[in-house]
């Protein structure tokens, strides 16, 4: 495909830069992704697969806030504060308690709503384009809880959770029977309808990358240095009209020096991944959401993943994470057995758990795209075609206002 439009430098090729390459190369631009990464280990390619259409709530609620205590780690519960990262993760709890008024969650929640109201049928688009339409399961996820007791709580929960497009229906007889692998007899289990999950996230990551190529994209293999001159953002030995950061929880680092604030955590996950040989193969994601634990079938191999641990992108991981999983499993007698992968990645949060999409106010040429906590892989066509419809001067379907990063330029907690 011959592109003849200005050319645009893409910081970061995960998901989220990848579909906005194939979006801006579809316009005509001319684009290149800075990745350094070769062996797809990044949270694009290491998280549960799942298309979560139904998470239109932000994180940063008041609920979220009160139930801190019994969520850690220490209480057996998913929520990791390591005190040798306090220094990251006290600036940033204090901004989310900000960020968590009833006021500030209802415009959150409306914020969401419609972003990913256009998550699936963006994604049908891609798969089409893509030529995988295989990549992509439309059949929902499974909530399963351990006791009668939680099952009830956990259904009153989410009937009063706004869930968006997607739709929630009791669970049969026939998919009670499915579930009949687990060790005890389930307390209870739902179904969501409208929510799907990625086959196999290598496939795509190799399949976003040869769509690039086949446009005319270029995958450059380093890391891409930035600064300024004249209000313009440059690379560092490049030469590129504009600059759209997508380099998820390495954007931080690569905007802080240039007078931006960017109050971002690594909100780090754990999972473990073994062979699929005895999980069935037609189950969607299954969420044991008493172990804040989601299961998920790939092609390959099965994967239980977990945890939200604040902190450090490059600090170590914690074994204990992985320990746990371990028992997880072992536990409810899920038909998964080692040896078992072990990966830990960091999902780019910001305190508000709204992502940064938009257009600096400072420098003229610079947009960026970042920040999708756990809704990277949900939103990331949606994200593109926001983008390159930004970038072409058109209307974006989906007001860009509350992802605007100015909104955190204003007083409060520096992190």
């Amino acid at each position: 495909m011959q592109t003849i439009g200005p050319e645009i430098a893409i910081v970061g090729g995960g998901v989220v830069g990848l579909c906005c390459a194939i979006a801006l190369l579809d316009r005509g631009y001319s684009v290149s992704v800075f990745e350094r990464g070769t062996d797809y280990n990044a949270a694009s390619w290491g998280n549960a697969g799942h298309i979560a259409v139904e998470q239109v709530e932000p994180l940063a609620s008041p609920a979220a806030i009160c139930s801190v205590p019994k969520r850690l780690f220490g209480a057996g519960g998913a929520l990791a504060l390591p005190p040798s990262m306090a220094a990251y993760w006290l600036p940033f709890a204090a901004r989310m308690v900000a960020a968590s008024t009833p006021a500030k969650f209802a415009a959150g929640t409306a914020a969401l709503t419609p972003l990913l109201a256009g998550a699936m049928p963006a994604w049908r688009d891609l798969v089409g384009m893509l030529g995988t339409p295989d990549l992509l399961r439309q059949t929902g996820h499974i909530v399963v809880w351990d006791t009668p007791v939680s099952a009830r709580a956990g259904r009153d929960r989410w009937a009063r959770t706004a869930i968006g497009t997607a739709r929630i229906a009791d669970a049969g007889p026939d998919l009670l029977h499915r579930l009949g692998f687990l060790a005890d007899p389930v307390g209870g289990a739902i179904r969501f309808i409208g929510s799907g999950q990625i086959a196999d996230l290598r496939t795509l990551a190799m399949a976003l990358e040869a769509a690039v190529a086949a446009r005319g994209g270029r995958i450059v293999r380093e890391a891409a240095r930035l600064t300024q001159d004249a209000g313009r953002i440059a690379v560092v030995g490049h030469a590129f009209d504009r600059v759209l950061v997508t380099a998820g929880v390495r954007s931080r680092a690569l905007l802080e020096p240039l007078g931006y604030r960017v109050p971002m955590i690594a909100e780090r996950g754990y999972h473990i991944r073994a062979r699929a040989d005895g999980w069935p193969a037609d189950l969607p994601p299954v969420v044991f959401e008493d172990r804040s634990m989601i299961v998920t079938r790939y092609a390959g191999c099965v994967q239980a993943a977990s945890f939200v641990e604040f902190g450090d992108p490059d600090g170590a991981p914690d074994p204990r994470k992985w320990d746990r999983l371990e028992h997880h499993v072992r536990s409810l007698g899920l038909p998964i057995e080692g040896p078992f992968d072990r990966w830990m990645g960091a999902r780019p949060t910001l305190p508000d758990y709204l992502p940064a999409i938009g257009r600096s106010t400072r420098h003229a040429n610079l947009a960026y795209a970042f920040g999708h906590h756990h809704l990277g892989l949900t939103l990331a066509p949606v994200t593109a075609m926001l983008v390159a419809a930004m970038l072409a001067g058109d209307t974006p379907a989906v007001p860009l206002a509350p992802f605007d990063l100015d909104r955190f330029a204003r007083k409060g907690p520096r992190a």
